[in-house]
């Protein structure tokens, strides 16, 4: 297995999100400087990061003598203080950061975020319930990933008697479906290069990616208890 890539992050505000972010890095082993007004909160890192200070993340001389333009990461999770996130995200930036991710409140703030040069922008309670209600009118995707609008990269479990022991030949998947195949898991097992003459088990977990409504009809398929032909 690749070792893992060790680079260096900077988080710019230690609420739930940017406390998780921070969390996250660390059991991954990456360097982290963990920044927050707040002198309790920051504390509450000085053990875990790599390094914790307590810095207002609007004050341009703080931020230049921290050198967050030299970062390979930069999270913005500055909670409701808008005015705030904003202006770290446009210091930061000017600073030369390559790579800034931020959290936004709402759509005027990740419009304003994104005009100014964020990178990334996240809204986690938004994308937490879009994951939740997928899940639940899909049950049988375990996992997914919405690569733009339109495409997603999904690992459907298969249960439907009429696709067990059928080859995806024989399925026709890319014909019927026009999704691509990337990878079968089966008992644990992981065929990264499936042919067209592989046969499927219960309970395999097959890997996909293609338009979101096609791997959607291929989802509904692979767990009803009959395919129409």
């Amino acid at each position: 297995m690749a070792k893992q890539k060790r680079e260096n992050y900077a988080v710019i505000g230690l609420g739930q999100f940017g406390s998780a972010i921070c969390q996250s890095l660390v059991e991954a082993k990456q360097e982290v400087l963990a920044i927050d007004i707040d002198e309790d909160k920051v504390n509450e890192f000085t053990n875990l990061v790599t390094r914790a200070v307590i810095a207002d993340a609007q004050d341009e001389d703080t931020m230049k003598e921290l050198e967050l333009g030299s970062f390979d990461h930069v999270f913005i999770s500055i909670g409701q203080n808008i005015q705030a996130s904003i202006m770290a995200t446009l210091l930061t930036k000017e600073l030369g950061a390559q790579d800034v991710i931020c959290k936004a409140e709402n759509e005027s703030h990740a419009r304003v975020l994104e005009k100014i040069g964020a990178d990334q922008i996240v809204r986690p309670e938004r994308d937490m319930a879009r994951r939740i209600v997928f899940h639940h009118l899909q049950p049988n995707i375990v996992n997914y990933l919405m690569l733009n609008n339109q495409v997603t990269m999904a690992e459907i479990k298969v249960d439907n008697p009429n696709f067990v022991g059928k080859s995806l030949d024989e399925l026709a998947v890319r014909n019927k479906y026009h999704i691509n195949i990337i990878a079968i898991n089966s008992d644990g097992k992981v065929n990264l290069s499936p042919d067209a003459n592989d046969r499927l088990k219960a309970n395999d977990l097959i890997s996909v990616v293609g338009y979101t409504t096609d791997v959607n009809q291929f989802n509904a398929d692979a767990q009803s208890s009959a395919m129409t032909d």
